[in-house]
């Protein structure tokens, strides 16, 4: 009897310890890591809340299933519901920060510029014009050994998409704009501005959008900011349409469109309420519609910017005067375009402004011109791997431009810089 009373013993106790070590049964939640890269944003991370990491915990033992869906439209059904690949795990906090011994496990998903998938995001056509949209996306984890399963989204982080402030908007003669605003955490003294404006695709209403449809958001990353000395503000106003609407129909220079006297009126409106900004330190820049908005504020006022840098500019060359390139020849300018882009096709746009500006005598000019545009970070197949030949901003936003039309390489007192190096050293005289 003893024996047998023993041996239940032990079968309790084992059955005990192996409750205690498996997860609840009840679906569990799970905070989704949405990060930004050169095409998009991507969830990237999955963390599952309440599961401490152990020796034997490998990633063959999850499998993550995503769905992907939206009110606004239809998403084909390659794109809308699929397996994610797990390639590492780590103990982390509920935010997916590594930490030794943490409460929670995070799952390390596969992204790839070519695994819709991935992507937080559509790019969706609605009403008289298209542009990315957020999607409802869900994840269902399931452990293998176990049956148990986390599907309760019960956050989300967006890397230094957070330390935006998201809530900002104003109103300039009707016309009401969004943006996205980051400060410096300890600026001293006068502080730099940069300014981004978006491209066609990132108009509407929130500005996360306008930050993460691209990777615009890094000049706000340690590795930009640190250029700027203590730091610099980073503004990114957001049009409700798109910055070339001319009120009827696109504009691409040869008349008015309808937006940026309140950007401009935005700006001013920021910098008046952010006295530490540096008025001889503000910079603007922007991607195609965001390029021509760009090229717009500085032609109308040629005497507030310090610089512009300037990305796949949409700006039609044959509507910018002789008068306007005296103008423009007094603004540092960093353009940044692709031999293949077909929608600011190069020769229609920064090429012949280009050399019109260094035939007016501009001697602070540049224009980074590339065969095509390549993965920069060399995980998705480096030069071999082409972007739409219009993203050039993506060697913007690296920092990765670094050379003159001719190829050679920019120079900044005799050192070679890249594109926000040189941004950083523009000061507009006082």
């Amino acid at each position: 009897m003893k024996k047998f009373l023993s041996l239940a013993f032990l079968f309790f106790l084992s059955c005990a310890c192996l409750w205690a070590s498996t997860p609840a049964a009840n679906p569990g939640s799970y905070t989704l890591v949405m990060e930004g890269f050169d095409w998009g944003p991507a969830a990237s991370k999955v963390v599952l809340h309440n599961l401490k990491a152990s020796k034997e915990t490998t990633v063959a033992d999850f499998e993550v299933f995503v769905t992907r869906s939206s009110k606004d439209g239809e998403i084909p059904a390659a794109q809308a519901a699929g397996k994610r690949t797990v390639v590492y795990t780590y103990s982390s906090d509920d935010k997916g920060n590594r930490v030794e011994n943490g409460p929670h496990l995070t799952l390390v998903l596969a992204v790839s510029p070519i695994n819709p998938l991935g992507s937080g995001i559509q790019y969706m056509r609605m009403g008289n014009r298209a542009s990315n949209v957020w999607i409802d996306y869900g994840v269902t984890v399931i452990h293998g050994k176990t049956g148990a399963t986390w599907n309760q989204e019960k956050g989300r982080v967006r890397p230094i998409v957070d330390e935006f402030d998201l809530s900002g908007t104003f109103t300039h003669e009707g016309t009401t704009l969004t943006y996205g605003a980051f400060s410096p955490k300890e600026p001293t003294g006068k502080t730099p501005l940069i300014i981004w404006l978006h491209g066609g695709g990132e108009g509407g209403t929130d500005p996360t959008i306008a930050l993460m449809g691209n990777k615009a958001f890094n000049y706000a990353s340690p590795e930009i900011q640190t250029l700027f000395g203590a730091g610099a503000f980073v503004l990114a106003p957001q049009t409700p349409t798109f910055w070339m609407n001319a009120g009827e129909g696109m504009t691409r220079g040869q008349t008015n469109d309808i937006y940026n006297a309140a950007v401009f009126a935005l700006i001013q409106d920021f910098v008046a309420k952010n006295p530490i900004i540096d008025p001889t330190r503000i910079y603007v820049g922007g991607c195609s519609n965001g390029g021509y908005m760009s090229l717009k504020l500085i032609l109308e006022h040629p005497t507030y910017f310090a610089a512009g840098y300037i990305s796949a500019l949409a700006y039609n060359n044959e509507f910018i005067s002789d008068a306007q390139v005296q103008l423009l020849k007094q603004v540092p300018i960093w353009f940044v375009h692709a031999k293949d882009d077909m929608t600011t096709k190069p020769d229609e746009t920064v090429v012949p402004l280009y050399h019109r500006m260094k035939q007016a005598g501009a001697k602070n000019v540049i224009l980074s011109y590339y065969d095509n545009v390549t993965d920069v970070t060399g995980f998705y197949g480096g030069k071999n791997f082409h972007y739409n030949g219009h993203w050039s901003w993506v060697y913007s936003h690296a920092n990765v431009a670094r050379t003159d039309f001719d190829g050679s390489a920019v120079l900044l007192n005799g050192r070679p810089v890249t594109i926000m190096e040189w941004t950083a050293a523009q000061r507009k005289k006082k």
